[in-house]
């Protein structure tokens, strides 16, 4: 084995020394595994909760997706935006790990972390999965490339470079992190691989061919910023849930942006649920006792596809403006984003996609500049009202039916608990939480750490 790996003989064990002592009679299968998942688009504030939730455990997961979206998180430090390093990073003590189900790009990373000591953040625990696979310079070309062809039919990719590395990965030529560590051996497999992304650049892109000698040098690159955290942490994870470690699974995206339960063809490239969470981070389905389900008080999404509430103009301006700690735009691309009212069709089917046993309502302050707040509860889809999320053929034409609840009109920034809010806000969560048909536990109300209220 290689010095500086984590290993059985030198490492997982001694990484899981803690400064206290469960065991598994004294610790719930509920309280040791979370997932923090989005509900609906992505967008939600998953990073400030998972953030939140970090400081009661131990370790944090990343168990999906890559650099193509960013997860937010405010300190007494400033604001800090994370797109591929877990959300757990921030607070000292945690093992921070990057999951085999993880799209890993070193290039990132490596900026992320050269981020984090430029502004005097302690060097994080992290480990990464050996088999986890990496992004390379040529998905995100591919992925750009792709995206300028078609043009105004274009998916909204953020060119991070995830449909063509999952592309890879299931068509089995992707390249796990772990064959880094032999590159005479990947040399020869590589040029098949090449040969045929050159034939795709050349044909149908009109690019000039990527060169073996070129990609090479970039995965060493890779394997020099990627072996101090190189580790098997399928194993680790093992080792933490037999000593009765908590341990925390962060999602990307949302479940409206899943595969097979979203708004496909609009969707990612990698499952967006808590159901894999098991699977992208290596820990037993059945060792999943909670999942947490992030929406926000009103709807919001980053790129293409059908948006039923969707709000136009000066609405969509106002609301935009004052959303989040510095307004509606993604942490990724600095594009607006997309708002509109709270879909509670959509956020249901996220919640019942997820298997929530509770859901985290973020930005409610968001809202106390209005006078009237509407809730979608139906579609009307071709003269018909449904509350049934529909497949994307028949949600391209769906209409929203709208109920209105009286805004509270104040700043509830100082709120403590759920009874310091104001009864507007009150029954307007309440409200809420009947149509999501599942409890809400927390509700935050502001960018700041101390701004999040649980509900017992």
């Amino acid at each position: 084995m290689r010095e500086g790996r984590c290993t059985e003989s030198s490492g997982s064990s001694a990484l899981l020394r803690k400064p206290y002592e469960f065991t598994e009679s004294s610790m719930s299968n509920a309280e040791q595994v979370t997932a923090v998942v989005g509900a609906t688009f992505g967008d939600e504030g998953k990073g400030r909760m998972v953030d939140a939730l970090a400081g009661t455990h131990d370790i944090v997961v990343r168990f999906q997706g890559g650099g193509n979206a960013g997860h937010t998180i405010i300190t007494d430090r400033g604001k800090f935006v994370f797109h591929l390093l877990p959300s757990g990073v921030l607070r000292p003590g945690k093992i921070n790990v990057l999951g085999p189900g993880v799209a890993v790009d070193a290039d990132l990373l490596q900026t992320e972390l050269e981020g984090l000591r430029a502004r005097d953040v302690p060097q994080p625990e992290l480990r990464v999965s050996e088999r986890a696979q990496l992004v390379l310079a040529h998905h995100r070309l591919l992925d750009r490339l792709e995206e300028e062809r078609l043009g105004e039919r274009s998916f909204g990719s953020t060119h991070s470079g995830i449909a063509p590395f999952y592309s890879d990965k299931y068509a089995k030529v992707g390249i796990m992190v772990d064959e880094l560590f032999d590159l005479g051996a990947l040399r020869e497999r590589l040029g098949l691989v090449i040969a045929a992304k050159n034939v795709l650049l050349s044909s149908l892109y009109g690019q000039p061919p990527l060169e073996l000698a070129t990609v090479v040098r970039e995965l060493e690159r890779a394997r020099a910023v990627l072996e101090p955290f190189v580790c098997d942490t399928t194993q680790l994870l093992r080792e933490a849930r037999r000593d009765g470690r908590r341990i925390l699974l962060e999602g990307q995206l949302g479940a409206l942006r899943d595969p097979d339960h979203g708004i496909y063809p609009w969707v990612t490239s990698s499952s967006t649920l808590a159901g894999f969470a098991s699977v992208g981070a290596g820990v037993p389905a059945a060792a999943i006792g909670r999942v947490v389900a992030v929406t926000k008080a009103y709807s919001s999404a980053v790129g293409a596809g059908p948006f039923v509430t969707e709000l136009f103009e000066a609405q969509a301006e106002e609301l935009r403006r004052r959303g989040g700690d510095a307004g509606e735009y993604g942490a990724k691309t600095g594009r607006p984003r997309r708002v509109g009212w709270f879909d509670a069709v959509a956020t249901r089917h996220g919640c019942l996609a997820q298997g929530a046993t509770e859901v985290a309502l973020t930005n409610l302050d968001v809202l106390g500049y209005l006078d009237r707040i509407a809730i979608c509860t139906e579609y009307r889809i071709d003269g018909r009202s449904t509350a049934r999320f529909p497949t994307t053929r028949e949600l391209a034409r769906a209409e929203p039916s709208y109920e209105w609840h009286d805004g509270w009109r104040t700043p509830i920034e100082t709120a403590r608990t759920f009874e310091d809010l104001p009864a507007a806000a009150r029954a307007y969560v309440l409200r809420l939480e009947a149509l999501l048909e599942t409890p809400i536990r927390f509700i935050s109300y502001g960018p700041r750490r101390e701004q999040l209220l649980e509900r017992s």
